[in-house]
């Protein structure tokens, strides 16, 4: 490699022929340009037999009906000890997070299980054929799938409460007709919002994609000065140090917070306040009222 360096080198000292001292100057630029490639020609090579990593992809679902018979083995089998669904009960472990399921291919880890038992642990044997264990193994990796990737959740139906007690409670003791009517801000609600994302904009309106950025939901400031002179409008910024906002015309200004008096007006605190006292009955007594608002 070093005469080969020189080689070149040379080679490119014969094409400055004559230059002198000009050549002298770039020579170490060219040394450098050299190694440089050269240690790029290795990074590459290197980086070519390095295998790359895997995706976090879901697998796919194995055959519904092989899971649906394996649900059923499994249901007259397995779950007086371990569960309906195979997440544990009178005396037997949880199977969705067992490592022998984890580690399971086609049955080959559970087979001997089922075939032999655990006597040491309360476990009796069961005459089932190879077929059968294989649905069994089935559906255990499908419940597997399930709880492993979080993408798969469903949403079960969350309307579940009592339209009119939600009605009441939204009239009466949850006071929240105090900011929105049925006519006007919650018209035709229930037609522009899942049930789901309905509840969550109930339970945490400014973290709502559609809401959170409402002029109606924005936080406002009014800042007095030492002088007495008052700034209102939204506000932009505040922490221990300083305040920010823009006033009604339009003009942004920012001061140090020990110089001024500041009062924030939140129009979500009240139901921050309410997600403390919320029962489970009420908040969804008043998504099913909401959820007659079409």
């Amino acid at each position: 490699m070093r005469s080969g360096r020189r080689t070149i080198l040379s080679n490119v000292h014969d094409s400055f022929a004559g230059t002198g001292t000009r050549f002298r100057k770039i020579r170490p630029f060219l040394t450098y340009l050299f190694l440089t490639g050269v240690a790029l020609a290795f990074a590459v090579s290197l980086s070519a037999q390095t295998p790359k990593r895997k995706g976090n992809r879901i697998p796919p679902a194995p055959d519904q009906a092989v899971v649906d018979r394996g649900q059923n083995l499994f249901s007259q089998n397995c779950s007086f000890c371990h569960g309906r669904d195979a997440n544990g009960g009178d005396g037997g472990p949880d199977l969705i997070r067992s490592v022998l399921v984890n580690h399971d291919e086609h049955g080959n880890l559970i087979s001997p299980v089922v075939l032999n038992g655990r006597p040491g642990k309360g476990m009796p044997k069961f005459n089932l054929t190879p077929a059968q264990i294989s649905d069994i193994a089935t559906f255990l990796h499908a419940r597997n799938r399930y709880v492993r990737y979080r993408q798969l959740y469903q949403v079960k139906d969350v309307v579940t409460g009592d339209a009119r007690s939600g009605e009441a409670y939204f009239n009466g003791a949850g006071r929240c007709k105090t900011c929105h009517s049925p006519a006007g801000d919650l018209a035709h609600v229930a037609s522009e919002y899942e049930p789901e994302a309905l509840l969550r904009t109930l339970l945490y309106p400014g973290r709502s994609g559609a809401l959170s950025s409402s002029d109606r939901i924005r936080k406002k400031v009014t800042v007095k000065l030492t002088s007495g002179q008052v700034f209102s409008g939204p506000l932009q910024h505040i922490d221990e140090f300083t305040v920010s906002m823009y006033d009604e015309a339009g003009e942004y200004h920012t001061w140090p917070r020990d110089t001024v008096q500041v009062e924030i007006h939140d129009p979500l605190a009240v139901h921050a306040k309410l997600l403390q006292i919320y029962t489970d009955t009420e908040m969804h007594n008043v998504l099913a009222y909401l959820e007659t608002l079409k």
